[in-house]
């Protein structure tokens, strides 16, 4: 007894020392707890590729082949460590032969995309930058629609990853959002994406998966970084800092769009079984005594565009990929506008949940769907674009939607989740 009252004596004259070491001694053991928690994950991930390796394959067949377009610099440099230690021993495990082409500068993914010869599936690791130079290398080449049926797989190792809750189930354990979303490519259940071309006067297309986004809101989310010192403050300090330099942050904009179109019926998974010799023969018999007749080609429909002036405090034009699984009877792009009668307090409320998910309008938004549109700025309008996260010039662009032209790996809990959203 008289040792236990020695030892709270001298955590009681030696307090500061005695909170040091137990805030040590707790931090210490939850770093260890989270690197225990890791190791299984990997662990478990690894077992279950092993499965997938030790299937046996025909004596024709040959291992599958992916190409890995990795971003060294995504996840503040530590990309390249991530995609080692949990997706790539995931890969080699399942038995698929990877090649990893790693990205040195800004654009250099667009050009290697170009030079990439035939793979089996494409695998993304970055984050929405990367994503979007490889898509975008993907749909410039001239064999586009040959390589657009590859399969891409997308493992997140960004800051931004705009696409992946489309996909995979999403975490706040970085370890088990990469080896979901390695675990999903090789079961190989995949999804069609719709995609954006976004092509200005003079530039080169770019393709983006989830939109365009230009306003007051965008703005100043790019400026909130620079109000670090605040803490959670800096979201609410970004927006109000921005309507003392100016006020109201009102844009005008001419827009024509026109019509979405009626979406085609689901092809078959598989192609349907070659008839029988007798039924082939009759076909061509008949063919033969009773040609068809040919019919005279139609005239193409002049497009019929529409012409809306908008007063907006910010502009998205979107995809349907937030929920890539649900029905629709048409393919469509979404416009939405913000109204302009935002006041100060309002606009500080809504940049909050934008700089949560951007995607989302408030109830009084205009909501107009389209197969395209054209933006026409006004004279002397300046400001950026992000596109998929990543800033361009704003200017004078069309904008196409290409439906179902990508097709993805998407893990089947997600699927299921985003069915049931839907019901």
């Amino acid at each position: 007894m008289a040792r236990v009252v020695k030892v709270f004596r001298t955590l009681r004259n030696h307090w500061k020392k005695s909170t040091f070491a137990v805030c040590v001694l707790s931090y210490g053991g939850y770093w260890l707890y989270g690197k225990r928690c890791d190791s299984v994950l990997r662990r478990e991930a690894c077992l279950l590729a092993r499965e997938y390796g030790r299937q046996q394959i025909a004596p024709q067949e040959r291992l599958r082949k992916a190409t890995v377009i990795l971003n060294p610099a995504a996840c503040s440099g530590k990309a390249n460590t991530l995609f080692e230690k949990n997706a790539a021993p995931i890969l080699h495990l399942a038995g698929v032969e990877i090649t990893i082409v790693k990205t040195d500068y800004e654009g250099q993914a667009k050009k290697l995309i170009e030079l990439m010869e035939q793979t089996d599936m494409l695998i993304v690791a970055g984050g929405d930058g990367t994503l979007q130079e490889v898509v975008t290398g993907l749909l410039r080449r001239p064999d586009q629609d040959t390589f657009s049926s590859t399969p891409i797989g997308f493992i997140p190792l960004g800051s931004h990853n705009s696409l992946s809750p489309s996909l995979h189930l999403c975490s706040d354990n970085k370890v088990k959002d990469i080896t979901a979303a390695t675990l999903s490519i090789l079961k190989g259940e995949t999804v069609p994406l719709d995609v954006l071309q976004i092509k200005g006067e003079k530039e080169q297309p770019v393709f983006a998966l989830m939109g365009l986004r230009w306003g007051a809101f965008r703005d100043v989310a790019a400026t909130i970084s620079k109000y670090w010192y605040l803490g959670p403050l800096k979201t609410n300090a970004a927006h109000w800092f921005s309507t003392l330099r100016e006020w109201p942050l009102v844009r005008d904009v001419s827009v024509s769009y026109l019509a979405p179109s009626l979406r085609p019926p689901d092809l078959p998974p598989q192609k349907p079984p070659r008839p029988n010799l007798m039924y082939r023969i009759i076909r061509r018999l008949k063919n033969y005594w009773y040609p068809p007749v040919e019919e005279p080609p139609k005239e193409a429909e002049p497009e019929k565009w529409e012409e809306q002036q908008l007063s907006t405090l910010e502009l998205f034009i979107q995809t349907h990929n937030k929920n890539p699984v649900e029905r629709r009877l048409n393919d469509s792009l979404v416009i939405c506008a913000e109204p302009n009668d935002f006041t100060v307090g309002e606009f500080i409320t809504v940049g909050n949940k934008k700089e949560e998910d951007s995607t989302i309008f408030t109830k009084n938004a205009t909501k107009l769907e389209a197969s395209a549109c054209q933006l026409q700025l006004p004279e002397g309008a300046g400001g950026f674009y992000n596109i998929d996260n990543e800033e361009y010039e704003a200017m004078p662009v069309e904008v196409r939607l290409l439906p179902r032209k990508l097709r993805f790996f998407i893990s089947a809990e997600r699927r299921d989740q985003l069915l049931s959203q839907t019901q």
